[in-house]
């Protein structure tokens, strides 16, 4: 069948189940999981004979977002917040998964102009990080300490300051998303350039390990959270610039409402970094360096899994529980 043919033979269902999705319609579990079930052979006949269609993407998004709806009505799952962190939040990002590809894309390029930029232009690291910040830090590099910064205020102080900024980095990161993703774009390249140049800069000073094994302990996690948070602007975005089949309104609830869960699903890695940045990495430096790369990988390793992988297996169990007709 051609795929014409196809689109034209099912259209009036799958118009029926956008209007389960957005609520103009009203449907039982009952009737949600058979709305669900013709879905996904729907699906999988699209992957087999147009895989490379936008249908099947269309089709895909569907089957998520009617899973999350059948899922919520659960008997078995009474711990809504268990349920956020466990299944909806995960799917969301495997369906938007593309933007989370984006973001690091723009990151990795983004962080590297800061850097080659600091390399071949010796004032560019001060114009970003201001002269008294980089005259410090060239202090406590004559002292033997680097990263010393990381040492001043209280442990408590430092955590909970650090942890409102990061919180306000994340949020507007997403809410510039309303600016079809460019306003995004802007305050990504303004954190990664910011990232890329400082690095080079203790490159150049030859303490390039120290200040790794001092930035990273917390920043594996407010960095990746960071990129993770631009990738929900760049949702609402998307929402803005294609609508697909909805209606621009209905596809903006739609990418918002995702893009406030993603930034959700950041929370308890941007709070661990601040407890990290305010009792761990002050002493960065003082303790065994065996014990401070391991700290770095493994919460490089939890969020990375969390964001990275955990989705598709989700996904993929949410397919396996489908029953056969």
């Amino acid at each position: 069948m051609r795929e014409a043919a196809f689109i034209k033979q099912n259209k009036e269902k799958w118009l029926e189940f956008e209007q389960a999705i957005f609520g103009k319609t009203k449907k039982k579990p009952d009737e949600l999981a058979s709305l669900y079930i013709h879905l996904v052979n729907d699906l999988s006949y699209a992957q087999t004979y147009y895989p490379k269609s936008k249908t099947v993407t269309y089709l895909n998004h569907l089957a998520s977002v009617i899973y999350q709806k059948i899922y919520k009505t659960k008997r078995e799952e009474t711990n809504r917040l268990v349920h956020f962190f466990k299944t909806e939040a995960p799917l969301i990002v495997y369906r938007n998964r593309r933007y989370v590809l984006y973001a690091f894309i723009l990151f990795f390029l983004f962080t590297a102009i800061g850097a080659v930029s600091a390399a071949n232009d010796g004032s560019f690291v001060r114009l970003i990080m201001g002269d008294y910040y980089v005259n410090m830090t060239l202090e406590n590099i004559k002292e033997g300490n680097p990263v010393a910064v990381y040492k001043s205020g209280s442990n408590w102080g430092s955590a909970i300051g650090i942890t409102l900024n990061n919180l306000k980095v994340g949020l507007l990161s997403f809410a510039a998303g309303i600016f079809a993703g460019f306003g995004t774009g802007y305050i990504l390249l303004q954190n990664c350039i910011m990232l890329g140049s400082f690095q080079y800069f203790f490159y150049e000073q030859d303490v390039f390990w120290e200040s790794v094994r001092g930035i990273w302990i917390h920043g594996a996690m407010e960095i990746f959270a960071i990129v993770i948070e631009a990738a929900a602007g760049f949702v609402l975005g998307a929402s803005i610039l294609f609508p697909k089949t909805y209606s621009r309104t209905a596809s903006l609830k739609t990418g918002f409402k995702d893009g406030v869960k993603i930034v959700l699903s950041t929370m308890p890695f941007t709070f661990a970094a601040g407890m990290l940045e305010g009792f761990v990495t002050r002493y960065s430096l003082d303790m065994p360096r065996a014990l401070n790369i391991f700290i770095i990988l493994f919460t490089l390793s939890v969020i990375s899994w969390y964001f990275l992988i955990y989705p598709f297996r989700v996904n993929k169990k949410m397919k396996a529980n489908v029953p056969a007709i």
